[in-house]
């Protein structure tokens, strides 16, 4: 299964060209997509809807989008009355599979008073592999500013993940009136593994990269944490410090389940693709 993670910068290329469907061509041999800095109904993009847009082009993917920032956008009709529309920016997940069930976690937002701050979210996906393999997969696109803007984010997103086996699936259990319905389908999973994708701003070097692969060590190397998480790129043979993603630094990851490091087959970085002030990632993996 190929998983591929990009920030799509809503679709401005390194040329200045807005361009949804150079994103897709980028991503499209992809079997699960994650997704970050997706808009809609922005006056800078032409007020376009790119999860609609994206869902377009992507024909052959389910998808699920989480607004971070959500604002008014609507504007009056011709008789006066509201037409709704909403100013979002946030993330989305494509799945070749179906996506069995889906939350939005919003992060914890630092309240500047003179920098650009913004409500960033981690968003999930439950989907089940064509071999059956249920996967948990997050996208998340944490803050630019500092790492004590991070680190609360870091921390909160370790334990959504730790919470989420024992919380199950979107529902669990019975209803007392099951004929009304509440338990319509089969019961979501909620499998323990999970992998976390997306643009993280920061590099390896940081302690909020410690926080999530574990400390390193003088003559032993990375201390990665049986039920903690390793970063693909490097359990695929790079070094940490190798590769670049944006700016000529590797800020965006995927970071996979430790129980799950073996099935890391291959890691890479697009260095062609040219939609983005990014790079996509991807890897191989085998589930």
């Amino acid at each position: 299964m190929k998983l591929i993670s990009y920030n799509i910068q809503y679709g401005l290329g390194k040329d200045g060209r807005y361009d949804l469907g150079r994103i897709a061509g980028e991503i499209e041999h992809g079997d699960v997509i994650a997704l970050q800095e997706v808009e809609r109904f922005w006056q800078r993009s032409g007020e376009r809807d790119d999860v609609a847009e994206l869902a377009r082009h992507l024909r052959a993917f389910h998808w699920v989008y989480g607004a971070n920032l959500d604002m008014d956008a609507s504007y009056p009709d011709g008789d006066g009355f509201p037409v709704h529309r909403r100013r979002q920016f946030g993330t989305m997940i494509l799945s070749r599979t179906p996506i069995l069930s889906s939350r939005n976690f919003p992060l914890p937002k630092f309240g500047t008073l003179v920098q650009h701050s913004i409500q960033q979210g981690a968003l999930e996906a439950v989907i089940r592999s064509d071999r059956g393999t249920p996967l948990r997969v997050y996208s998340t696109h944490l803050s630019h500013l500092s790492p004590a803007t991070r680190l609360p984010q870091v921390d909160a997103l370790l334990a959504a993940d730790r919470r989420a086996p024992a919380e199950g699936g979107a529902w669990s259990g019975g209803h007392p009136n099951a004929a009304a319905g509440w338990t319509e389908g089969e019961m979501p999973l909620m499998p323990r593994e999970a992998v976390l994708m997306g643009d993280f701003n920061f590099s390896p070097d940081a302690e909020e990269y410690r926080r999530i692969v574990g400390p390193d060590s003088d003559g032993y190397g990375r201390l990665n944490n049986l039920e903690g998480f390793v970063d693909s790129w490097v359990a695929a043979g790079h070094g940490e410090h190798e590769g670049a993603t944006c700016g000529g630094r590797r800020i965006d990851y995927i970071f996979v389940a430790a129980a799950w490091r073996g099935r890391i087959e291959a890691a890479w970085i697009d260095e062609r693709a040219q939609g983005s002030d990014h790079q996509p990632i991807g890897i191989e993996l085998d589930v």
